[in-house]
């Protein structure tokens, strides 16, 4: 085994871990997508292109983008951005005073 496949390795097992410890959706759904393409990679590695092809298909393309939708579709990506607007319109208005 290769340097580069154990480094491969290792970071499909970093991935699948940060999966599973992420309490962000959308930063879940990324790093789903980084496990998705690393698998892809090792595919081609281990000389199975037919898997790589379908690992980028459906992996990395199909589920990613209806994960991404459905984030969409119950406001958690909407819901996250507002949130952070709120935060900054406060730091923005902290120091002033409302009459």
């Amino acid at each position: 085994m290769t340097g580069v496949s154990q480094v491969l390795l290792l970071f499909l097992i970093g991935c699948a871990l940060a999966v599973s410890i992420t309490r962000n959706l959308l930063t879940s759904v990324i790093i789903y997508t980084c496990f998705s393409m690393v698998m892809c990679i090792i595919w081609i590695t281990l000389e199975s292109p037919d898997l790589a092809i379908t690992e980028a298909a459906v992996g990395t393309g199909i589920t990613s983008l209806l994960y991404f939708l459905t984030l969409k579709k119950i406001h958690a990506i909407d819901a996250r951005n507002k949130a952070k607007m709120k935060r900054n319109e406060t730091a923005r208005d902290g120091g002033e005073g409302h009459e």
